[in-house]
């Protein structure tokens, strides 16, 4: 007798680790699928994280350019064009897929190699594994990216006559480079590295919780495209709430004239002295619209190019 054919309908059915599923990711598979769904998130979101960085730059009083996140959109494309909001893509194209592919890479790498053969993880296994991918895409990718592209939008508010020194993503880098050193790319690397972490630990044990309590009993049922861009979203908000005071310090610190800030404490200290506690959450109206559509989109990305690796590679174990 012809075995029956299934009638289960072909959603992903949370085969990635990540959304609570039973099944383990291989790491190579996880930087391969973290890497694809990096590159295409922000080619989709980089306007809002463009804004968000403007505005945390952007220094008090007679100095300051913009008046919010409406007047920065409208003088970038009143100057510019609507293609100025996508100033600086290529450095952040260039990091994100390293970043995204380091960031699943090491969490399931850590979620392998910490608690081998068990299913599902609980808020502190979640938090210690995201962590770890937070602290570690923070060191290898996310800190000399996000260096580079606060030096490239800032070097783009210059107003004539002087010009922007920096004509593309390799010569930027190279000048920098020359003149710091390796070091000069690595500015910020502590609040960022807090940063990363936090945002991994905060992101993953929400995201995970949200996914087993759909979920329920049954790690098998399918997680759809909506509740996972909704669970992520989700995630990404909690993350901006709780750590966009380390964001702002790391910007600045990351900012051309970094050496009027002697550490991140020096700067923080020194922007509330000069600016109020207000100053802490600069941009965290562009941010959050970024992050909550971006973790949400990576996450959605991740999973479906998981399955779809599964299907297109099935020894791939």
């Amino acid at each position: 007798m012809a075995s029956p054919v299934s009638t289960q309908p072909r959603h992903f059915a949370a085969a990635s680790s990540v959304a609570g599923g039973k099944a383990k990711v291989p790491p190579g598979k996880a930087i391969l699928a973290g890497g694809i769904a990096g590159g295409i998130e922000i080619m989709i979101t980089y306007p809002t994280e463009y804004v968000k960085t403007q505005l945390q730059i952007d220094q008090n009083e007679g100095t300051r350019l913009y008046k919010g996140s409406i007047d920065c959109v409208k003088q970038t494309v009143n100057e510019h064009r609507f293609k100025g909001l996508y100033r600086g893509l290529d450095v952040l194209l260039y990091g994100s897929i390293p970043k995204s592919a380091v960031r699943f890479g090491a969490y399931e790498s850590a979620k392998n190699f910490l608690y081998p053969g068990q299913t599902r993880l609980n808020k502190l296994q979640s938090m210690t594994c995201g962590l770890t991918a937070g602290m570690l895409e923070a060191t290898f990718a996310v800190c000399p990216m996000e260096t580079i592209k606060v030096r490239f939008i800032d070097d783009r508010r210059r107003k004539p006559p002087d010009k922007p020194r920096f004509r593309n993503f390799f010569h930027g880098t190279s000048v920098i480079v020359r003149a710091e050193g390796f070091r000069g790319v690595y500015k910020g690397l502590l609040p960022t590295m807090l940063k990363q972490g936090s945002n991994q630990a905060v992101r993953f044990v929400i995201f995970n919780g949200l996914i087993q309590w759909y979920q329920g009993e049954d790690a098998n049922k399918v997680v759809g495209v909506l509740p996972t861009f909704l669970f992520g979203g989700t995630a990404g908000a909690c993350s901006v709430l709780a750590n966009t005071p380390v964001d702002v310090i790391k910007t600045r610190m990351q900012m051309n004239d970094t050496g009027q800030y002697r550490s991140a404490w020096h700067c923080a200290t020194s922007t509330l002295r000069n600016e109020g506690p207000l100053a802490f959450y600069k941009g965290i109206g562009p941010r959050m619209a970024r992050v909550v559509m971006d973790v949400g989109l990576v996450f959605v990305l991740y999973s479906r190019t998981v399955m779809a690796l599964d299907w297109m590679f099935p020894k791939w174990k």
